[in-house]
């Protein structure tokens, strides 16, 4: 297995060496070595906090945890990536919101501890690979890998959808993002090979092969969406509003994901004009995401590309989280042979789309989308092939 980053390789067990070589010297101590996985949208997007259906794939870019248990009670993290420390007491849950990336990690101690789970105090060494900002949730994969580090230093053990669920309410209460459940899941529950159809109200989820004959191919516009949280938050809070006024009508809806096109349409004169269109989008989006698992099932990639197309469209005009960089990577890839279908992936304003590509014609693709898009925008786009992996494990090797 390797760990790849823009097109560079670095074997996981010189990795591993070098996290257990830089713990011993930071801490004094051996340390056990975790991973968990980013991962790429293939669709279904914003749908995820509408109680919705999504299909994510777990990414070979992961973060990485070295953690060694401590006597006491106090959590210490040091981020390779940041060259930055910090630590926290397990016993003086103090913890507010805050924008510093160690509340992704303290954040995780404290809801594992207040969930019960009596987790002592560790030493924590992490490294990212998740390209930051690229909408390839590096935040869920930070969470996951800590999570899972802090519960096996600890003696103790959580099923994944219970430490997915931590972890998102990490996000949710710690850093300030009303993030849904999609990304803890997948970090979770990934497997090599395979897309997660993932039901968000009951969690259950189902692994679908990936297609034989064609590749999901990701390209980084190298946008940060660093002001999307906001956004994030806004479009969260116009589905909530489409949500209230729709069941005074419906009394059965309790998220979007109970109302159809037909109910939407019936009483769209009581929306807003915005909420009406971040709504039809939830709502086709839906529809999108299942009609991808028979296309998946029957091994139809021109139908799943279409419906890749659609979904582009939709994010881009019904709810606005595209952008101009997005846009024309999925314009040059939709003029180049053997494209199925691309379009925008994560949260938006920013960071990657994602390509079905025929096997066959991947490498030229590669060098049309660099070509046109540092054209356009003298930017480089950093490219990579989705090999779908597995979820957060410990790494023995």
């Amino acid at each position: 297995m390797a760990e790849r980053l823009a097109g560079q390789e670095v074997s996981s067990a010189s990795l591993v060496q070098r996290l257990r070589e830089e713990f011993r010297k930071f801490y004094a101590q051996e340390a056990r070595i975790f991973r968990a996985p980013g991962r790429v949208n293939l669709i279904g997007e914003h749908t995820d906090y509408n109680e919705g259906f999504v299909m994510p794939a777990a990414m070979d870019l992961a973060t990485w945890v070295a953690a060694a248990a401590r006597k006491d009670t106090r959590v210490h993290v040091y981020s390779q990536n940041l060259r930055e420390r910090a630590e926290m007491d397990l016993q003086h849950l103090t913890l507010q919101v805050q924008r510093h990336w160690s509340a992704y990690v303290l954040g995780v101690a404290a809801s594992l501890r207040m969930s019960d789970a009596e987790i002592g105090g560790a030493n924590l060494l992490v490294e990212g690979k998740v390209p930051l900002g690229a909408g390839l949730s590096s935040s869920a994969s930070v969470e996951v890998a800590v999570g899972y580090a802090l519960l096996e230093s600890s003696g103790l053990s959580l099923s994944p959808v219970e430490l997915a669920k931590i972890c998102q309410r990490a996000e949710n209460d710690f850093v300030g993002a009303r993030c849904g459940i999609m990304d803890q899941m997948i970090a979770c529950c990934g497997r090599a090979n395979y897309a997660l159809l993932l039901d968000c109200r009951t969690l259950e989820f189902q692994l679908l092969p990936l297609f034989s004959d064609a590749q999901f191919v990701v390209c980084n516009s190298m946008v940060k969406h660093d002001h999307a949280a906001g956004e994030y938050n806004a479009r969260r809070a116009d589905c909530e509003t489409a949500t209230r006024i729709l069941a005074e009508q419906l009394p059965e809806v309790r998220a979007l994901r109970d109302v159809s096109l037909v109910d939407l349409e019936r009483y769209a004169k009581l929306l807003p004009d915005v909420v009406y269109r971040r709504s039809r989008h939830v709502i086709s989006e839906n529809g999108r995401v299942l009609a991808a698992r028979e296309a998946l099932e029957r091994s139809d990639p021109e139908s799943f590309g279409r419906l890749m197309c659609e979904s582009h469209r939709s994010l881009k005009e019904d709810y606005e989280v595209s952008g101009t960089e997005l846009d024309l990577l999925v314009e040059i890839a939709g003029g180049i042979v053997g494209v199925y279908g691309s379009r925008m992936t994560g949260g938006g304003f920013g960071g990657c789309t994602i390509s079905l590509v025929c096997s066959g014609a991947v490498e030229e693709f590669q060098r049309a989308i660099a070509r046109g898009y540092q054209r356009a925008t003298g930017r480089k786009p950093d490219i990579y092939m989705v090999r779908a992996s597995d979820g957060v494990r410990e790494v023995l090797e």
